[in-house]
């Protein structure tokens, strides 16, 4: 009786484990007040830009991403991500602005008399989403 009880604990511990340990992408969608308010589009249609279109466009919003570093998902999840955070707003194509890793929390550890700091690194991106005037 008593093993059951104990596998009973073990598995939602192994579990969590696994999950902590699998990539992620956290998005944010802020839509601009005055700005066009459009139907949603597909994300397939999506373009992911490094530079400001130089055809003429509106400014929808903007979508900013928090992705894990350890492990990290891969490059086409996160322009995948963006793809569909823009479709939401309308967006025709969304300009990658800001794409970096940087610290996103601390921890301390070690004896009350020999504390490390210790950061936990994450990766930020921030998106403009536009569409094209016609």
């Amino acid at each position: 009786m008593q093993f059951g009880h104990d596998l009973q604990l073990i598995i939602p511990g192994i579990a969590l484990l696994f999950l902590s340990a699998c990539a992620n992408i956290e998005a944010h969608i802020t839509e601009y007040v005055g700005a066009p308010h459009i139907s949603p589009t597909s994300p397939a249609s999506v373009e992911v830009l490094r530079s400001e279109p130089t055809r003429p466009h509106d400014r929808l919003g903007e979508v900013v991403l928090d992705a894990s570093t350890e492990p990290s998902p891969p490059v086409n999840e996160i322009e995948q991500k963006l793809r569909e955070e823009a479709a939401k707003i309308g967006g025709e194509a969304v300009v990658v602005v800001y794409d970096q890793i940087q610290p996103v929390a601390a921890y301390v550890s070690g004896p009350l008399w020999d504390r490390d700091i210790q950061t936990i690194q994450g990766r930020k991106l921030k998106g403009i989403v536009i569409r094209y005037k016609n």
